[in-house]
């Protein structure tokens, strides 16, 4: 049988009723999988031998409704011995920095001694989640830098087509963090050069776009396949589309456009061993591909009125 190991941040850091990687855990256990979880203080390589890295077994179990957790606590600890029967699956929270990329170069070597990771530390590190979503024709007319020249060339040519409103964000941050709404008739120059400082290097700027209001999609495929969609609505008066700022979702219908943008880009990601992709969507344009920790898994299940990590167990 297949180990499974999942390397995931502090349970103090998670909010564990609605944690994707704790119920992909869960299901898998409940499932007869030998599934088992490894923090960062116990994750390490050693070349010229088979690391032996100690792991932690759990107990828990999920409310009513089969998705959101009831309860949740580790129990024993045991070994694990990395060789080619095991998948490492690869669930820690970003933001993208130095420490992620550490974990990423581990990782790789892992995959020497025929581990599988999931998602693939090279097609993890060779994808940025927004700058990959924007390469494609649908995205919206994007900037992405921290030169004010090129800045304030790319904010005349929006605003000769109309567009009086910015979105400002970080370019590796999540959950909405850092986003920022300016109006153009602002010092624009001003505002990008404090969010470039606090940042400290390049950050993103789109024209905003009032289809926000009407929500954002989230839509989760594995290995090719959608496993659901939900649409999540801002506040009112708000605009940002994150449930973790207050948004509300429902299950939503792609539209063959949007489908048709996510399969493509599954397949393409599929080459680098990338499976595991939650999209976001709005309007008819890729707003983001996330693929280093996709989460809302709890929440798209709940739409659905299943778990939906038991379809990813099937296809594992």
């Amino acid at each position: 049988m297949k180990k499974h190991i999942l390397l995931i941040d502090p349970l103090e850091k998670l909010v564990i009723k609605k944690d994707s990687t704790l119920m992909l855990a869960l299901t898998m256990k409940k499932r007869g999988l030998d599934v088992a979880l490894i923090f960062e203080e116990d994750f390490y390589v050693v070349n010229n031998q088979v690391p032996k890295l100690k792991v932690y077994d759990f107990d828990g179990s999920f409310e009513s409704d089969g998705c959101y957790i009831r309860d949740f606590k580790l129990t024993k600890t045991r070994f694990w011995e990395a060789d080619a029967e095991s998948c490492l699956h690869m669930r820690l929270d970003p933001p993208f920095d130095g420490r992620y990329l550490r974990f990423l170069w581990m990782q790789r070597y892992f995959k020497t001694l025929g581990v599988e990771v999931l998602n693939d530390p090279d097609g993890v590190l060779l994808f940025n989640e927004k700058l990959y979503a924007y390469e494609h024709e649908s995205s919206l007319e994007t900037y992405v830098g921290s030169s004010e020249e090129g800045f304030s060339i790319y904010v005349k040519e929006i605003m000769s087509k109309g567009h009086t409103e910015l979105i400002l964000k970080p370019l590796d941050l999540y959950q909405g963090i850092g986003v920022q709404k300016i109006s153009l008739a602002d010092d624009y120059i001003e505002i990008f050069n404090k969010k470039v400082k606090d940042y400290e290097g390049p950050v993103v700027a789109q024209p905003f776009a009032k289809e926000v209001e009407k929500g954002e999609v989230r839509s989760f495929y594995f290995k090719g396949k959608e496993l659901g969609s939900i649409l999540k609505v801002p506040k009112k008066g708000d605009y940002l589309a994150n449930i973790a700022q207050g948004a509300t979702y429902a299950r939503h219908e792609l539209t063959k456009g949007q489908r048709k943008s996510c399969e493509d880009i599954c397949a393409d990601l599929a080459k680098h061993g990338v499976h595991w992709i939650a999209f976001d969507i709005l309007g008819e344009s890729i707003s983001e591909v996330n693929i280093t920790c996709p989460g809302l898994v709890v929440e798209v299940s709940k739409a659905y009125e299943r778990n939906l990590c038991e379809d990813i167990v099937d296809m594992l």
